[in-house]
């Protein structure tokens, strides 16, 4: 056998390894992703990884091997502080001053050095009870310029803490269709929904028969039962999810006219596939619908990079555990907000100490006055 072959074959077996023992310690991975007119985001297989070449014989070996190197680079996995720090930081603020050495050297692995060029707009979106990426390698690579993927390490969650509303504008995308959408209204959606995604919607949900069909690029295709509770749930967060990134644009075209552009970030948590796995399993139905997400989600992206003019970097959280299990991994909070109101506070406090001062040095006057006037008038 060619030393070439057993090489190959061994590092293979090597890499596949470490890649399996990551994957079971990780609780889930990122992907950050952004368009092709602004490179924002180093991509691992063109800025750091390489790719490796052999004979012509050895090609599929090689192939197979360069494969799995590129998922070995999940293995230098990130925190989700280190995640919170590289988001702060394409939305153009200063990462937080706790963040350690180690910590941005990381961040250098994922963000281009160009500190005057940052997107300073992030779509966010944490989904939970996803095993697998929803985002694969190979399908990534053909629809979108650039990647970058790691694995997440640790156990704790964090947060993202952002500036105040003077400085960013945080939408979220987590509204609901129950409050402002009826069947009808929701039938309307499913059906506009079907349309973007070249499937079609037949039926009503009030008649107990809607059916949502959408090919997917597996070649298979997803069909919904919405007299079915989780199908209707998937389907449901699924149009919100839609629904609410359109919304979100049009506050970034409001925003854009205004003389002084904010940060904006649109951040949301899908809980779709909790549903699908909690009536199927995680079987075909499952998949189905997370390749359902991945479409949709790329979808979503080229919609963003044209209406932000490629000025924008997505985020995609993806959580292997339920959101009942683990919360949301990643928190973004306003702490300007809480600290204006501390501040307030604050100044209301000095304002009511030094009014106390004032009312007692005029009540001791007065009393001393008072005393001086009635020794004066008995000597």
């Amino acid at each position: 056998m060619d030393s070439l072959f057993v090489a190959s074959l061994s590092l293979l077996i090597l890499a596949s390894s470490m890649y399996l023992q990551a994957r079971a310690q990780s609780r889930g991975s990122v992907v950050f992703l952004d368009g092709s007119s602004h490179r924002y985001i180093r991509n691992h297989a063109q800025d750091s990884a390489g790719k490796l070449s052999g004979p012509n014989k050895f090609e599929s070996v090689v192939s197979r091997l360069n494969n799995v190197l590129e998922e070995q680079s999940l293995v230098n996995s990130m925190s989700l502080n280190e995640i919170a720090a590289t988001i702060s930081v394409l939305l153009g603020f200063a990462p937080s001053l706790s963040l350690s050495i180690d910590s941005s050297y990381k961040l250098n692995e994922v963000l281009f050095p160009n500190p005057f060029d940052r997107p300073n707009a992030i779509f966010l979106l944490e989904v939970s009870g996803v095993e697998e990426p929803v985002l694969s390698s190979e399908y990534l690579s053909s629809q979108t310029a650039n990647v970058f993927r790691s694995r997440i390490s640790g156990s704790s969650n964090t947060k993202l803490e952002l500036p105040g509303e003077d400085e960013i504008s945080v939408v979220s995308l987590d509204n609901s269709l129950d409050l402002e959408c009826n069947a009808a209204c929701l039938d309307n959606e499913l059906s506009d929904l079907a349309k973007w995604l070249g499937g079609s919607y037949v039926g009503t949900i009030e008649s107990l028969d809607g059916k949502l069909t959408v090919p997917l690029a597996s070649g298979s295709t997803l069909s919904l039962h919405l007299a079915k509770k989780a199908d209707l749930q998937f389907a449901s967060i699924l149009v919100s999810l839609v629904r609410n990134v359109k919304k979100a644009v049009e506050i970034h075209k409001d925003l854009s006219e205004s003389s002084v552009m904010p940060s904006e970030i649109m951040t949301g948590h899908f809980t779709g596939i909790e549903a699908l796995r909690a009536e199927y399993g995680s079987g075909d139905t499952a998949r189905q619908g997370v390749e359902l997400l991945q479409t949709t989600l790329l979808k979503l992206s080229d919609m963003l990079q044209v209406s932000y003019k490629g000025k924008l970097v997505g985020v995609v959280v993806l959580n292997n555990e339920s959101s009942s299990e683990s919360g949301m991994l990643l928190d973004v909070t306003s702490t300007a907000r809480i600290s204006r109101l501390l501040e307030e506070e604050s100044s209301s406090t000095t304002e009511s100490e030094v009014l106390l001062v004032r009312r007692s040095l005029a009540w001791i006057t007065g009393v001393i006055l008072l005393l001086s006037t009635l020794i004066g008038s008995r000597y």
